[in-house]
């Protein structure tokens, strides 16, 4: 097993002074994707939100170690060129600022050199046809318009352009369609391999099924309660979140 990209321990967090996260274990090897679920209200996103670097969220205790460095030590923006990658549940819309402008802004930011516009296009280019991403978007403002599918797309987009290390993916299912969610999944798992770990964080078990983790993990209460195979995700989808106190289905209605 390769070493942990991203090692937890003990991984307490706060949002104005309210504790969510009680003391969260998590190990994910690099080149591995682990699925981390959980009924509404559990921690999951403010797992994903404090990794990041959001100023909200507080680590008051425990640590979180990416490749050798405290995240806690580290801004936002460091943590994006360290290779630490967030798809948000919530894309924001950004009126003003195109999806070229923005992207290769980013591109820019986190590699640390400038890139020529031929250069840039063709790279992008190359990306949205992996990703079946409308090229005509790229001169919108970004995710203004946006279907939600769209706005999950650009999110693997970005992932593709950027090259991330390790890939913290927060509910990119939510809101999809089943064609936009295979769509998002194949973007996914293209990408996905040695050089990527992925967090792929969701509700429902409807990803897993174009999505393979190699390690499901359960949060509950602000920790993680049980992690398994696979195996643990059609045991979800089965009996729901009962059985850690939340009557909640992991199957989404109609799935």
């Amino acid at each position: 097993m390769a070493d942990p990209i991203l090692q937890i321990s003990g991984l307490e967090v706060a949002v104005e002074d309210t504790p969510i996260l009680r003391g969260v274990d998590l190990s994910v090897p690099q080149g591995e994707i682990h699925a981390l679920m959980g009924p509404n209200g559990s921690g999951k996103s403010t797992l994903a939100y404090a990794l990041s670097g959001h100023p909200r969220y507080e680590i008051t205790g425990g640590t979180a170690i990416f490749d050798g460095m405290d995240l806690a030590e580290m801004g936002a923006d460091e943590r994006a060129q360290a290779g630490l990658f967030l798809a948000m549940q919530y894309p924001v819309e950004v009126p003003g600022v195109s999806v070229m402008n923005f992207l290769r802004s980013a591109l820019e930011a986190v590699k640390g050199e400038e890139m020529g516009p031929r250069e840039f296009v063709k790279l992008f280019d190359e990306k949205s046809r992996l990703l079946g991403f409308d090229r005509s978007f790229a001169d919108r403002y970004l995710n203004e318009g946006f279907s939600g599918g769209e706005k999950k797309r650009h999110e693997i987009l970005q992932m593709a352009m950027l090259e991330p290390r390790f890939a913290v993916l927060d509910e990119t299912d939510s809101g999809l369609d089943v064609d936009a969610l295979k769509v998002v999944a194949e973007g996914v798992n293209h990408l996905a391999g040695p050089d990527l770990g992925v967090l792929l964080i969701t509700h429902y078990t409807r990803v897993l099924r174009y999505i393979e983790p190699d390690v499901v993990h359960v949060m509950f209460d602000g920790r993680i309660a049980q992690t398994g195979g696979p195996e643990l995700a059609d045991h979800l989808e089965e009996h729901g979140y009962a059985q850690f106190g939340a009557a909640e289905p992991a199957a989404a209605p109609g799935s």
